[in-house]
């Protein structure tokens, strides 16, 4: 089995502890959906928001999920100008089988401007 990271991002509707919490659950769920991964599958995640999220830490939401047993880290995100505002961001490190170039990578709502188009045939 490999160790493999998986990004994912997502907007956040507002500078809540509820907005927060919920974005994170919704980020992390659809990333395991897409990957077809279980929670004894995951290594660690790391965190980052955007300055103007701080209402909560992202891995408050992921305990809300039983992520109970994986190791959590936080972090606040570069600031760089014309950035997406209200971002939080995660990397997830995952023990699998699949190859890197099978693993999906999840950005939701606004986060979605985030990747590059997808050329025709390929793979998101």
């Amino acid at each position: 089995m490999l160790c493999r990271g998986i990004r994912g991002a997502i907007s956040v509707e507002a500078n809540t502890r509820e907005a927060i919490l919920a974005a994170t659950r919704e980020l992390l769920q659809e990333m395991m959906k897409a990957n077809g991964l279980g929670l004894k599958d995951i290594a660690c995640a790391i965190f980052t928001t955007t300055s103007d999220l701080n209402a909560e830490f992202p891995a408050a939401g992921a305990r809300e999920l039983g992520w109970n047993e994986v190791p959590l880290l936080c972090g606040q995100e570069m600031e760089v100008p014309g950035a997406l505002p209200r971002c939080l961001r995660v990397l997830l490190l995952a023990n699998t089988n699949r190859r890197a170039e099978d693993m999906a990578h999840v950005y939701l709502k606004e986060a979605k401007a985030l990747r590059p188009p997808v050329k025709e045939g390929a793979k998101p």
